[in-house]
């Protein structure tokens, strides 16, 4: 049984209104529900909770977190149920 190599791009659309984890390199994470992206890697989450060291500091309901064209990523999963996505700009939330 032969398993098909996914593309990023591939696993970016299995995983549009699921859970995921999106990890800054500044070591903040924001867990929502990905509502979409683009080819900025631009993030619109929903029910967006921001974890600093481990700890729920924040909640914000729709975010959104800006891209890095420029910037290395790294795609997968941290657990079944939240997928991972490293970036490295900061969070604009708005209500």
């Amino acid at each position: 049984m032969s398993l098909r190599k996914q593309t990023p791009s591939d696993f970016l659309k299995q995983i549009i209104g699921r859970p995921v984890v999106v990890k800054l390199n500044s070591g903040v994470d924001y867990r929502g529900v990905l509502a979409c992206l683009d080819g900025y890697m631009n993030i619109a989450l929903e029910q967006t909770e921001e974890y600093v060291n481990g700890q729920l500091k924040n909640k914000y309901g729709d975010a959104f977190i800006r891209g890095n064209n420029g910037a290395s990523r790294h795609f997968g999963t941290r657990n079944s149920l939240f997928p991972s996505l490293c970036l490295t700009r900061a969070l604009v939330h708005w209500r």
